[in-house]
């Protein structure tokens, strides 16, 4: 049975929380609370399995979306592409009304694990793009797929080598290297002695890596020492 931005709209609020959605709304201010229904991610992962055997072009085709959770669906949806030419063309459209850091974060494609060399010259150009959340991808593919087995070194210089004044940019880049830290110690360590980072993502790294249960006790006593002043 085909699904239409309608029905699917119908069934999320079918799943409506309103207390949730207020808990929700303020773990992503930056965009409207009026656009919260309030459906736990479980019960979204629950219908992205359940409309990934129906058609959904439809839903699909609508964007900008109204609702985070219909952000969401669409983020799950394809995610469960298998195909990763089809989920390619998918993430490329919809990338620029991706407009949060849940929404974001949430795009995590299984198909990328298999198709890692392909997926590279993506993130370079997604690297470079001025839209925030396409550059927060970007880093975060780099995080989720090339810190082990797949890691290069130059990776690093990637991630460091974006400039940005945006929050949500600069703690996804923070977030990279503390992974990295836990990651790939030796190698991410001379870039955070050199102080080759900005201030904010600089110390916000640091502080992530000494959070780490993955990163050892001496490691963290030594990082102390490069937290810019």
């Amino acid at each position: 049975m085909p699904q239409t931005p309608q029905s699917i709209e119908k069934r999320l609020f079918a799943l409506q929380d309103k207390p949730y959605a207020a808990f929700t709304a303020k773990l992503v201010p930056n965009i409207d609370s009026g656009r919260v229904i309030g459906v736990r991610l479980p019960q979204l992962r629950a219908l992205a399995k359940e409309f990934a055997r129906e058609d959904c072009s439809a839903f699909l085709a609508a964007l900008p979306h109204r609702y985070l959770e219909e952000d969401h669906l669409h983020s799950f949806l394809i995610a469960g592409s298998k195909d990763f030419e089809q989920c390619m063309a998918q993430i490329e459209r919809f990338l620029p009304f991706i407009d949060n850091w849940a929404t974001c974060d949430s795009l995590r494609p299984a198909c990328f694990k298999k198709h890692k060399a392909a997926l590279l010259p993506y993130i370079q150009k997604w690297l470079q793009s001025d839209m925030v959340y396409t550059v927060r991808f970007a880093i975060g593919m780099l995080m989720c797929h090339y810190l082990d087995e797949d890691f290069e070194p130059e990776y690093l210089q990637w991630v460091a080598a974006v400039e940005s004044e945006e929050y949500y940019i600069n703690m996804m880049r923070a977030w990279y290297f503390a992974t990295a830290l836990a990651k790939q110690y030796e190698s991410a360590l001379p870039l955070i002695k050199a102080q080759t980072l900005d201030k904010f993502t600089q110390n916000k790294a640091i502080q992530k890596a000494r959070e780490s249960y993955r990163v050892d006790g001496a490691a963290k006593e030594h990082l102390k020492q490069y937290k810019m002043r």
